[in-house]
């Protein structure tokens, strides 16, 4: 009995086309919140000043990514993808901040609380059209 094989070029050929079909996200779904002045001191650095980048695109970190502190200086790509309000979100936009604290300990309140991620004002501006509360978000470390 004879099986019949299918040539080599044909299985690339069928893959790559498969390939070019599936889109592949390396990105977490989650929720921002916002948080406002006073930021220090903080749980990852205290009262040092210099933990700030000068873009003040800096975060909290919620439960979900504080990793017991490990999370602290990490810098995550983060971009707004819906929210309860149409409009709210800055079309394709995306900013990278960098962990500064832990949101649940943080000197001042979130907007909303048990959020992935809170972000600073200046943060949470970049990628919003108007003031609410908490959005969707997609973010990458």
């Amino acid at each position: 009995m004879q099986t019949q094989q299918w040539p080599v070029f044909q299985l690339v050929s069928c893959l790559l086309i498969l390939s070019q079909l599936v889109y592949f996200s390396y990105a977490d779904v989650g929720t921002a919140a916002q948080y406002s002045p006073p930021y220090l001191p903080t749980a990852c650095y205290g009262d040092d000043q210099t933990q700030f980048p000068s873009s003040n695109l800096f975060a909290a970190a919620g439960d979900g990514i504080w990793d017991n502190g490990a999370s602290c200086g990490r810098q995550y790509l983060v971009r707004c993808i819906s929210a309860s309000q149409p409009g709210t979100c800055v079309e394709d936009q995306t900013i990278q901040v960098k962990i500064v604290d832990y949101a649940p300990t943080a000197q001042s309140p979130p907007s909303t609380q048990s959020t992935t991620i809170v972000l600073s004002e200046t943060a949470f501006g970049g990628i919003t059209n108007i003031a609410v509360n908490s959005i969707n978000i997609e973010f990458q470390q």
